[in-house]
């Protein structure tokens, strides 16, 4: 492997002033504007991150866990066994993971990134999702973000899913596909819909572009969202990816809602 100083030395002189420009440029905005915590303002050694306090009120969801869904389990029973709700609903997509369970703090997050204008917050979200997901990311399957309609889009910019999606590509490698699939339906908020209502809401909203799928044959596929809450937004647009002919899908999300914690049956 090769040293620091050899590293330097090999790389073109065009490239270490471009790298020493962007070095001088964030110790200047450093100076200008101290990087702070994203949900308190705290002052932090580092940007995009949490201070100490804020960072211990996440709740990661970690091992033992439902293989399917990603639920978290009080105990470990077995690599094999199944949360109550994935064996009562199996989903369509194989696998579910999350980084975190959804409190007030990762709601803050997710409504600051999500409607407040603050895309940056998607380099924050990303690394925790990087590791959290860290087993679906073998066989460099594409990333495919949740779409907005064209209306809400334009509402707020840009798509939450999307930012999440093209940090996650850069901290992992993997490819990330934009345009694979578009919402042709301009769905009601899901805030405050019940489960049923949730489907309902988003039945026939998605269709797919064979064209780019086509040149994305055979690939497996894992769709990304900012909150997995009853699953219904996921789940349909994994039902139509299917019907044009995927075969293998899995769902990652920042945050899930845990109501409690589920236990295996």
């Amino acid at each position: 492997m090769e040293s620091q100083d050899e590293l330097v030395k090999t790389t073109p002189l065009h490239h270490r002033l471009a790298l020493g420009v962007r070095r001088a440029g964030q110790v200047l905005l450093d100076q200008l504007y101290p990087p702070v915590c994203l949900s308190c303002d705290a002052p932090t050694g580092t940007a995009d991150t949490l201070c100490a306090k804020c960072f211990a009120a996440l709740r990661p969801i970690t091992a033992p866990l439902c293989p399917v869904l990603g639920l978290p389990f009080e105990v470990a029973l077995g690599p094999d066994t199944l949360s109550a709700e994935a064996i009562a609903d199996p989903p369509p997509f194989e696998r579910a993971r999350a980084a975190l369970v959804y409190n007030d703090l990762a709601g803050t997050l997710v409504s600051r990134l999500k409607y407040g204008d603050r895309p940056e917050l998607a380099r924050f979200c990303a690394r925790l999702m990087a590791g959290a997901g860290h087993e679906l990311w073998a066989g460099k399957p594409i990333l495919v973000p949740v779409p907005l309609h064209p209306a809400r889009l334009r509402e707020r910019r840009y798509n939450q899913s999307a930012e999440l999606a093209l940090q996650l590509a850069k901290l992992t490698g993997l490819d990330c596909e934009l345009g694979l699939v578009r919402r042709v339906k301009k769905t009601r908020q899901q805030v405050g819909l019940s489960g049923d209502g949730r489907a309902r809401n988003v039945a026939g909203a998605f269709a797919v572009d064979i064209e780019r799928l086509a040149r994305r044959a055979g690939r497996r596929l894992v769709l990304i969202d900012d909150v997995y809450t009853t699953g219904a937004t996921c789940k349909a647009l994994v039902r139509a990816l299917k019907k044009s002919g995927v075969e293998h899908i899995d769902v990652m999300s920042f945050a899930r809602v845990v109501i409690a914690t589920e236990m295996p049956i």
